[in-house]
């Protein structure tokens, strides 16, 4: 799966509400409503990946977890990320 070109990606973000390009990766930021409801998310999103056979960058700070998604296999984004990242939207508004 090749990488996609910077114009194709800024496409994509724009239908993509809070995800947005930072440092070659598609970042957002979530905002749980307590730290054990964003530990919680964050096991989701395990749970999700691991069936996508796609891994984000996840930070945790208290209420807040951060995604940061990249294909490191093409040293870019690709319909992997974008895909990843429609299924933890979903997942978070449940």
């Amino acid at each position: 799966m090749a990488a996609l070109e910077h114009a194709d990606i800024l496409q994509r973000l724009i239908g993509m509400e809070g995800w947005s390009l930072e440092a070659g990766r598609i970042t957002k930021t979530y905002a749980a409503p307590s730290f054990h409801r964003a530990a919680g998310f964050v096991t989701q999103i395990a749970i999700i990946a691991d069936a996508a056979d796609h891994h984000p960058d996840i930070d945790i700070r208290y209420n807040k977890v951060i995604i940061r998604l990249s294909t490191h296999s093409e040293e870019g984004i690709t319909t992997k990320d974008f895909s990843l990242a429609a299924s933890i939207d979903e997942a978070f508004a449940q």
